[in-house]
Order: C-alpha cells, then structure tokens, then sequence
C-alpha cells in the first residue's frame, strides 16, 4: 500500500512557499496534504521537463489517484502532469492560472523590462506594488529579494530573450481553478476563458480581491471553495458548474 496523501500542495517556487502556507494549514485540518517541492539550483537549465520526470517518479509509487493543488507555475506543472498522466491525478486545482496556463508574473517583468526605462530594482518595486499592494520600504524591500530569488530559483520558462506559450486545452480529470478579479498576472478575462475547456464535474470559482495571491489573503474562503469541490467528486450525482464569487 502506498503511503503517499490524499492531496499533494505543488510548489515549483521556494520563495514562495510562506504564501502558500496559509491555505496548505486550512486544507490540512481537514484531509491530509502533502508538500512536493523541486528546487531549481541556477546551474541547471530553466526545464519543466525536469520537474515533470521528478513528479512522475514520485507519483508513480502510489497506488490510488491524488488530488493535485498548485499556484502559477506550480500549477502549470499539475496541468502539464494531469495531461501526460491523467490515471495518476483524482483531481487538479489550479490557483491563478488562466487559459494560457504559461503567463505568470515573470512573463509579465520581462515585457516590461524589455519596454521601460527603468532600472531591475525600480520595476521589482512597482511588481511588489502590483502583486502586494503598497508596503514600506522594509517590507517592499523584503519583497522585493523574494522576487529576485524567484527569478534566480523558478523553473519559469520566460526570460528577457522568450516568452513561452502553452495553448489551452481541456483535461481528462476533474479541474477546479480558482482566482481574483483584481490580479493584474492573470485577469478575469483569462480565468473566464477556461469556461470553454470545463467539463460538467469542473468548477471555476472568482473571488472580487485578494490579487494573485488570493489563497495568502483569503485562505479560509479559497479552501472552502476547494473543500467543496473535492467533496462534489464524491457525490452520487456530479453538482452542476458552479461560477461564484
């Protein structure tokens, strides 16, 4: 018998993961969650190929399907796993991540490096700004480092010479996504456009604020929602598409 949880927590992005905590806490008072983390060191070559085959080996020693739960990049990752393996995945929960599932907010630095006037501390400011809110100068600051080693560490596939694509399409297991009106990464349009993709038993759930770290803002509310859909897939009966917010 496998030994592996119920739920795995996706995280691609060390300086990152405090954001991910909160919600990791509510869902773990609840079910039982697992943390699968790749950690990219700066010699290596930015690949999600990489994280792929490192996921897979360790998916493949359980012997019941996961629900997988991961946030921009990390979600990609789930998307792109729960496409090549779909036996493997129960579920897919995706925080922020839009129909073109590869725009992050990495995607979005490096067309504005590339078109503003600006130093890299100047344009990590007004990024902090966009994806925290406004700060001090100590804590921006903080912010500001946690950013710079997100680009250093992520496994990201955009840089200043590419910005990657990766088209929609619809997965095979259940997909819930989850995601804000106000974050500028990954807008309503782009969350909305999943409505093409969703099959019956998917859901897809807007909240008005909370930007692209929704979850670290509102992780009561966001695992809710994510509760509920689990429990849906358990149902006799598969509960209608429900868009809330």
């Amino acid at each position: 018998m496998s030994n592996l949880p119920e739920i795995l927590w996706l995280n691609v992005s060390p300086s990152f993961l405090r954001f991910d905590q909160p919600l990791i806490r509510y869902l773990s008072k609840q079910k039982r969650v697992g943390q699968w983390e790749y950690r990219q060191n700066q010699d290596e070559p930015t690949s999600l190929d990489i994280a792929l085959t490192l996921l897979h080996d360790y998916l493949k020693t359980s012997d019941h399907p996961i629900h997988l739960v991961g946030h921009s990049t990390a979600g990609l990752v789930g998307l792109l796993y729960s496409r090549k393996y779909p036996e493997k995945v129960k579920s897919l929960t995706l925080l922020s991540v839009g129909v073109n599932p590869a725009v992050d907010w990495q995607a979005h630095y490096y067309v504005q490096l590339q078109l503003l006037p600006c130093t890299r501390q100047v344009l990590l400011s007004q990024m902090v700004k966009s994806l925290f809110g406004h700060h001090n100068h100590r804590i921006t600051k903080g912010l500001v480092t946690i950013l710079e080693q997100d680009l250093a560490y992520s496994p990201s596939p955009h840089s200043l010479y590419q910005r990657v694509s990766v088209p929609p399409t619809a997965v095979q297991v259940p997909l819930m996504v989850c995601g804000c009106k106000d974050d500028i990464i990954v807008d309503s349009n782009a969350l909305q456009g999943w409505k093409s993709w969703l099959k019956e038993c998917d859901r897809l759930w807007e909240y008005p604020e909370g930007g692209h770290f929704c979850h670290y803002f509102h992780p009561n509310r966001v695992g809710r929602q994510i509760i509920r859909f689990w429990e849906s897939l358990s149902s006799p009966v598969p509960e209608p598409l429900a868009i809330s917010t």
